[in-house]
This record gives C-alpha cells, sequence and structure tokens, in this order.
C-alpha cells in the first residue's frame, strides 16, 4: 500500500488554483452548495458519487478519477489508525473447506453428464406413494381423479 496519496483536497485547490477559481465560483458552475464546496476545499467532506460527477464534468476527467483519489486517501488514512490496526492484527483469514473430488462423466459437448435419471411420472407417484401423498389418476377425458393416501389405505386393510 503506497505510504503518501493525494487528497482529493489538495487536487481540488490545486484546479482551483489552476483555473483561477474560487470555491463560491465552483460551486456556482457544478450547482452545488458553497459550504459543500468549501468543505471539500479544505478537506472536511469527502467525494461522494454525485460530487464525483459533476466534477468530472467541470474539469472534463472521469468520476473514477475522483472516487479513486477519495478510495485511495481513505486506505492511507485507515492504514495509518492505529486502532485498527491493532483489530486487523487479531482477525485470523478465512479457511475454505475441503474440497470434494468431483464425479460425473463429460459429454463430448465438455458439459457434465447428470448422474441422476429425469423423474418419471411412475417414480414420482411410487416416491408419493412411499411419503404418504396423495396422488391425482388421469381419467380417459384428462380430468383428474384423487385417490386415498397408501397409509390410509393400509389402515382399512
Amino acid at each position: 500500500m503506497p505510504k503518501t496519496a493525494k487528497s482529493p483536497a489538495a487536487v481540488l485547490n490545486a484546479l482551483l488554483n489552476e483555473y483561477d477559481l474560487n470555491p463560491y465560483s465552483l460551486s456556482k458552475e457544478i450547482k452545488l452548495s458553497a459550504s459543500a464546496v468549501r468543505l471539500l476545499v479544505i478537506g472536511k467532506s469527502k467525494i461522494t458519487v454525485s460530487t464525483a460527477l459533476r466534477l468530472s464534468k467541470y474539469f472534463g476527467n472521469t468520476p473514477s478519477y475522483w472516487l479513486d483519489l477519495q478510495r485511495g486517501y481513505d486506505l492511507l488514512e485507515a492504514s495509518l489508525d492505529r486502532k485498527l490496526q491493532t483489530i486487523l492484527k487479531g482477525i485470523d483469514k478465512a479457511k475454505k473447506p475441503a474440497a470434494k473430488a468431483k464425479t460425473g462423466v463429460k459429454t463430448k459437448t465438455g458439459k457434465k453428464a447428470s448422474s441422476r435419471k429425469k423423474p418419471t411420472l411412475r417414480n414420482k407417484r411410487t416416491n408419493a406413494k412411499k411419503q404418504g401423498v396423495k396422488t391425482v389418476k388421469k381419467s380417459a377425458a384428462g380430468k383428474g381423479k384423487r385417490t386415498g393416501s397408501t397409509r390410509a389405505a393400509k389402515r382399512r386393510a
């Protein structure tokens, strides 16, 4: 991590000097309050996405330029924070679980072939009977007729 990063306030000050502007005139040009621009210039406020879009449009650079400046400066400040560094030392790295062996045969297209067969209607009905779920039988007219569950049928027998 770099030990030096330009603060967005320093870059904004340099641009104000280069274009012979003051915070008030910049605020009028980018349609942002004068107090918000003043806070940006003195480094008391951070560059937001909205502000980055306005500044990039006005100065002719990209919004990511301004957001990267802010991100880099924030990271530098965080790296210098001793309390945060103490907390970070106590955090262990995440460990991935052991990798499972891959099973299955690849087809000619390179896709993995499914080891499970598609359930047929007969298999669905058999599984439903095992679980005691009511099933629907199709009549010749195509309308379903409910049958009782297999558990209830066993009790009756």
